[in-house]
């Protein structure tokens, strides 16, 4: 039996899927940060390394023919395959973008364009498993428009321009504070975990009807529309981020937009299982399509 592991390495977590050349997924496994940015080269690798051994379970190492590895911004396979080496995996590990491994979790098409909202926000177009051009992705300060973090500050900035609103009330329940003028203090001290981490209280007070939150949500669906837009790319296009891939009104309003504009519209779920199919496409006898069926269900 050969095997191929894929990997899409976070800043947050690094999730590991191990799967056959038959498109047959054997386990998964998860473990710590494994973005060298945000946790550091060593412990990125151990991380991946860590994800990669749970999923293996108790199959051998040495069966691993290949490794892809999704990693947002720069970094390079000799980062991670003395790590992997270690572990008992010989075959070759190739690094590509996370944008990539997101596409390739939704659709097994050559070209086209992901649209991601999670923490960040980011529009690329693709081609041959590579990026060819990108919009947004420019981080909190100068973009992320309709991320979970700009979701979050659009609502601290409701609170403290509002106290008395609804959404105020729960934002400021939120950050444990009892005036605008505390929650300006505790904006200010930058806690970007909080922040992004109210994108789902917005979410879920948009759909309960606050018209804060609705106009929030609105205007997060126009941002990321705008910064699909801006890419240009035909082809079909892949959600990926928990505010596009999972059940949100952010979704939602995205969807609806670009469903009325006819396009072809896919939902990139497990982007490590994404990354197992790019490691395993040139091993397999399936064709493509049938190897992406296999391993991640019809789209």
């Amino acid at each position: 039996m050969e095997l191929v592991v894929g990997v899409d390495a976070g800043g947050t977590a690094s999730t590991a899927v191990v799967a056959t050349t038959g498109g047959a997924i054997v386990g998964r496994g998860r473990s710590g940060p494994g973005n060298p940015l945000t946790a550091g080269s060593g412990n990125a690798a151990a991380a991946v390394a860590a994800a990669v051994r749970s999923a293996l379970g108790g199959h051998s190492p040495a069966l691993v023919r290949a490794a892809t590895l999704g990693i947002a911004g720069p970094a390079g396979a000799g980062q991670f395959t003395p790590a992997l080496a270690a572990l008992g995996v010989t075959g070759p590990v190739t690094v590509v973008g996370d944008v990539v491994t997101a596409f390739a979790a939704g659709t097994p098409a050559t070209s086209g364009a992901v649209l991601i909202a999670g923490t960040g926000a980011i529009a690329a177009a693709v081609h041959a498993d590579a990026v060819v051009r990108t919009a947004d992705g420019l981080g909190w300060l100068l973009g992320d428009e309709g991320s979970g973090r700009w979701l979050g500050l659009q609502a601290i900035r409701v609170a403290v321009r509002d106290w008395t609103a609804p959404l105020a009330a729960q934002i400021a329940a939120r950050a444990r504070v009892g005036s605008a003028d505390e929650m300006v203090y505790w904006a200010q001290a930058l806690p970007w975990e909080q922040i992004g981490g109210l994108a789902p209280l917005v979410c879920a007070a948009a759909r309960a009807g606050d018209p804060h939150a609705a106009v929030i949500v609105a205007e997060a669906v126009a941002h990321l529309v705008h910064t699909l837009d801006e890419l240009g790319a035909d082809g079909p296009v892949v959600l990926g981020g928990s505010l596009l891939a999972c059940d949100t009104p952010v979704r939602d309003g995205v969807l609806t937009t670009l469903r009325a504009r006819g396009r072809e519209l896919r939902t990139g779920h497990d982007p490590a299982a994404g990354a197992a199919w790019l490691a395993a496409r040139p091993l397999t006898t399936l064709t493509p399509p049938a190897l992406h069926e296999a391993l991640l269900g019809r789209p």
